[in-house]
């Protein structure tokens, strides 16, 4: 058995950690909103993805089956607006980054979800639920022909956010040309205008507002209430405070059990302030961008490994800062832990829960996924292979690295990196010159090539076994 532990999962709508009881026994339901597919994924989002890749790896490590749906938003203002801009339909556009987006998480080594619906594969479905709520007298249409929801209907709105009603009130208005009865209420379908995607509704041609789709899908997939809903921070308010009263006024039960949210990744700004990296304020930087510059820093294949034990090494409901300074203090420290791993016996063995380290990590991951404490496992372990070489402790470095999905990889070609200057073929044919040098006592020779090679990076080992290199 992993752990004998209560797992512990902290709350946005309690605000505090609660003891983990799914709906069903054995089974979880699990639901994180996805992105709107109109232009490629940052680092943000791949900050939230891991996060919940790693919640979802644990789950499973403990033995529950997950059910893991995340959507895929393909109809939005700012899809129609790009796919106009480039003189395509909205489906290919959506189509495009869709599998973009689809790319970049598998490159971040994000297991694929169980389920990955599409908004506009759920149209019948949201029109469902919003002929219930204006059957329950909770949606009416506007003036304008939109059908929006009656906020000041639902008792409880603002319990996710903590945002009382007079609070959104005084910073509420309502813009020309809008039909709502109160500034509070938000879109549930919306009137089509000419040269937008529409669909027939009993409210006449229109497409439906972006929070009512999460409802429809979550509730197709896990049923009318769920365990686990999560995503980004800015996800809080509005849509999955809408989220909650559009779904428990429909139904009349709880939504979800546990509300869970990623901290935000930040970026220096050009005044020294840090600002969220978002693409409205136009400091992202792609998913895609990242690992063409970390591939090209520590080696093809090993910038994505990196990338994703960076965002590990903060708990996933604290604020990352993002620079290339703490990029490159990461692969130093991935380093390590792949130093501890090579040439070291091991594989093939299954971990053991009961030993002392594994234990730890286990007790850190049940506190709310605390991978910082988990990770610090992973060094103490390293130093301890350092030292001994026990086949049994690198089976547990490997293993409970697997579990975070790092230190999979060969360690001899993640220490080789980058090489700057020298290709391997030319660093080959150096190892070969200097074996050579020293059969023949040409030592200074020798000397010369182990010095050439530190200086453009490359450390060179001899072992019993021959002359193998890395990065340095």
């Amino acid at each position: 058995m992993i752990s004998t532990n209560p797992l512990m999962i902290y709350s946005t709508l309690s605000r505090r950690k609660e003891v983990f009881k799914p709906v069903h026994e054995g089974r979880v339901g699990m639901y994180v909103c996805g992105v709107t597919v109109y232009d490629y994924c940052h680092i943000g989002h791949g900050r939230t993805f891991v996060a919940f890749d790693v919640i979802r790896r644990w789950l499973e490590a403990r033995g529950y089956q997950v059910t893991f749906v995340r959507n895929v938003t393909d109809v939005d203002d700012k899809i129609i607006r790009r796919a106009a801009e480039r003189g395509i339909s909205t489906l290919e556009l959506t189509r495009e980054f869709t599998a973009a987006m689809q790319q970049d998480m598998a490159s971040l080594g994000c297991l694929p979800p169980t389920y990955e619906p599409h908004a506009t594969d759920f149209i019948p479905q949201m029109l469902n639920l919003i002929r219930t709520l204006q059957d329950k007298g909770l949606a009416y249409v506007g003036s304008d022909g939109d059908v929006d929801f009656a906020v000041r209907r639902f008792p409880g709105y603002g319990k996710l956010s903590g945002k009382s009603l007079d609070d959104l009130q005084a910073g509420a208005r309502i813009g020309i040309g809008q039909g709502k009865r109160d500034p509070l209420d938000f879109v549930l379908w919306k009137k089509a205008k000419p040269g937008e995607p529409h669909w027939t509704s009993p409210w006449g041609e229109g497409r439906p507002g972006w929070h009512i789709e999460c409802s429809a899908m979550s509730c197709h997939y896990l049923g009318k209430t769920f365990d686990i809903h999560g995503g980004g921070p800015d996800l809080i308010f509005p849509h999955h405070e809408n989220e909650i009263a559009q779904s428990e006024g429909a139904n009349g039960v709880r939504f979800a059990n546990y509300w869970m949210h990623s901290g935000p990744l930040r970026v220096r700004a050009a005044d020294g302030t840090e600002q969220k990296m978002s693409k409205s304020l136009h400091n992202f930087w792609t998913i895609r961008d990242a690992l063409s510059e970390t591939d090209g820093k520590f080696g093809a294949g090993n910038g994505a490994e990196v990338l994703r034990f960076f965002l590990l090494r903060t708990h996933y409901r604290s604020p990352i800062s993002f620079n290339t300074g703490l990029i490159v203090d990461a692969h130093k420290a991935l380093t390590r832990l792949y130093e501890a791993l090579d040439g070291a016996k091991g594989d093939g063995l299954p971990l053991d829960w009961e030993e002392k380290h594994a234990a730890a990590f286990a007790r850190a991951m049940d506190d709310d996924f605390n991978t910082p404490v988990a990770i610090a496992q992973l060094f103490d372990l390293a130093t301890e292979v350092n030292r001994s070489k026990d086949p049994a402790l690198v089976r547990q470095l490997k293993g409970l690295g697997g579990v975070l999905n790092i230190l999979q990889r060969d360690p001899a070609a993640f220490l080789k990196g980058a090489v700057k200057g020298l290709d391997e073929e030319e660093i080959n044919r150096l190892i070969k010159e200097r074996s050579d040098c020293k059969k023949s006592r040409n030592f200074a020779r020798a000397d010369e090539i182990r010095a050439q090679c530190l200086a453009q990076g490359i450390v060179l080992l001899d072992t019993p076994q021959g002359t193998t290199w890395r990065r340095s």
